[in-house]
């Protein structure tokens, strides 16, 4: 018998993420996990390097791997309709969970717990409050990336995001802040 799970999850590569906004540059569900993947091991390094904390790094990070890939399913719904109610915000969150359930079901039924931990992760837990932070960390260096090659079209989004990182009052995330996210306003040559 064959399982599906990884041929579904190798498909995020064709996920478009941004689908209401033009963008200079395309952005897949695939490439963005990696980079929350990145972001949330850092913020949770900061985490416990910097304010004493005692965060999984790794946990932070595997969610966030698998953060977005019920989206195979359901494929990537633009943040102004998912939450444009709470109506359809529920309905959403239905259809997610249901989409994760389909996915898990992909597995052999002694894989399954283990990837439901990271698929399915404690919404409870202090690595997935990271991983949001991170997910939109990527978000906002999404905005700088656009609004470097001129696309005005992210600067209320930038605005947006930036107000929403800083009202969840993390010091990982002004750590960010304070030490890299300027340098991602670089070119290569200004990097080195």
């Amino acid at each position: 018998m064959s399982y599906n799970f990884f041929a579904f999850t190798d498909r995020m590569k064709y996920i478009r993420r941004w689908q209401l906004m033009r963008c200079v540059r395309d952005e897949n569900i695939m490439e963005h996990s990696q980079q929350v993947a990145m972001f949330a091991h850092a913020l949770a390094v900061i985490n416990n390097k910097v304010f004493g904390g005692n965060a999984d790094a790794g946990k932070a990070a595997l969610y966030a791997v698998y953060h977005e890939c019920g989206e195979v399913v359901t494929g990537d719904l633009p943040t102004p309709i998912k939450y444009f109610n709470n109506s359809i915000t529920g309905a959403y969150k239905k259809l997610e969970e249901r989409a994760s359930d389909k996915l898990l079901e992909t597995l052999p039924k002694e894989l399954r717990s283990e990837f439901e931990k990271s698929v399915k992760p404690d919404v409870e837990s202090y690595e997935y409050k990271l991983m949001k932070a991170a997910d939109r960390l990527s978000a906002y260096v999404k905005c700088l990336e656009e609004l470097r090659c001129g696309n005005a079209e992210f600067s209320k989004a930038k605005k947006s995001i930036e107000e929403d990182l800083k009202s969840r009052n993390m010091p990982e995330i002004n750590y960010f802040f304070e030490n890299f996210i300027d340098s991602f306003a670089l070119t290569l040559d200004e990097l080195d």
